[in-house]
């Protein structure tokens, strides 16, 4: 099953690759009716992004072989579109565009914007936004550290539905959890929406370039009590510390809202979670097994007691 998947994910890749190639025109001559090769005109655009850039930077950034750099760096220079230079480090040149090199650049430049304009122009608001998702989501599936960083939001229209899908899916294939905890999944967000108490009640969800990479819930339980529901990140968005900043988010309003205690419900079987859950000074209270979700599994109530001075999470443990 799992070489399955794989051949069909390298088809699939393959695929895209031929229509994306075609698409832009990646093998022509002159690229976009230019006087230059898709290849010089990335290279162009890192001279102009870097500027002062030197040939191994650009090198890295395109990760393109030396001596083919360096042929395109000595075109450009014949051309009269750069000049090299001693920069601060003695032992490289710096590049730099002279004014015919800018004059290339955004010729290229607008040609280039021009292109994707063209082919954006017929979709919508809301297909625009769904072509800019998918394509960021490529990038955190193939180089997920070419994006740093994340930021914590409000949910919004529609979040609920991605959200009870997501987990559904990521925890049927990693734990085999199927229908009972979609059902689940979806009840709890359903009653979220139905329910909902502003200032009293949120979710968060966590963002890196507009792609959802993972969420929380916190209910009003009554009499003082709140609930921290359905935390999850996506595998792409681990080891970012995305999780602490859901569950730091969470306690911190449930405080600010005057919540003597804040509960938890997770299963024996999510040691990442765990550890989590207790570095934020949950305790486990309750273990029991149930099978609602086919099998049987342990699950566990944990507590915080927010009656007392907030503590930092504990990063050792």
């Amino acid at each position: 099953m799992q070489d399955c998947a794989a051949e069909n994910t390298i088809a699939a890749l393959r695929r895209f690759n031929r229509f994306y190639t075609g698409l832009i025109g990646a093998l022509d001559d002159r690229f976009l009716g230019c006087d230059v090769t898709l290849p010089e005109a990335r290279l162009l655009y890192e001279i102009a992004s870097q500027e002062p850039a030197t040939a191994s930077a650009i090198q890295a950034a395109l990760g393109m072989d030396a001596g083919y750099v360096s042929r395109i760096v000595a075109r450009f220079e014949k051309r009269g579109w750069i000049i090299r230079a001693r920069g601060a480090d003695a032992r490289a040149r710096v590049i730099r565009l002279t004014e015919a090199g800018r004059g290339a650049f955004a010729s290229v430049d607008g040609r280039q914007r021009g292109a994707v304009a063209d082919l954006v122009g017929g979709l919508d608001p809301v297909q625009q936004a769904d072509l800019a998702e998918a394509l960021a989501r490529v990038r955190l599936l193939l180089r997920p550290e070419s994006m740093p960083g994340f930021a914590i939001r409000p949910f919004r229209t529609g979040d609920m539905g991605l959200i009870a899908a997501r987990q559904s899916k990521l925890y049927a294939e990693s734990h085999g959890w199927g229908r009972g905890l979609e059902i689940v999944e979806g009840e709890s967000t359903t009653n979220f929406l139905r329910g909902f108490k502003p200032g009293r009640e949120q979710c968060w969800v966590a963002e890196i370039d507009g792609v959802m990479a993972g969420s929380v819930l916190l209910t009003d339980e009554g009499d003082g009590i709140a609930r921290l529901r359905l935390l999850y990140v996506e595998p792409f968005a681990r080891c970012r510390g995305i999780g602490d900043a859901l569950v730091a988010t969470c306690v911190g309003f449930a405080r600010e809202r005057g919540y003597a205690r804040l509960d938890l419900w997770t299963h024996t079987a999510l040691a990442a979670a765990r550890r989590l859950y207790a570095r934020h000074g949950f305790t486990c209270i309750e273990t029991a097994t149930h099978t609602t979700f086919g099998t049987p599994v342990e699950g566990e109530t944990w507590r915080l007691d927010l009656r007392g001075p907030a503590q930092a999470p504990d990063r050792a443990a």
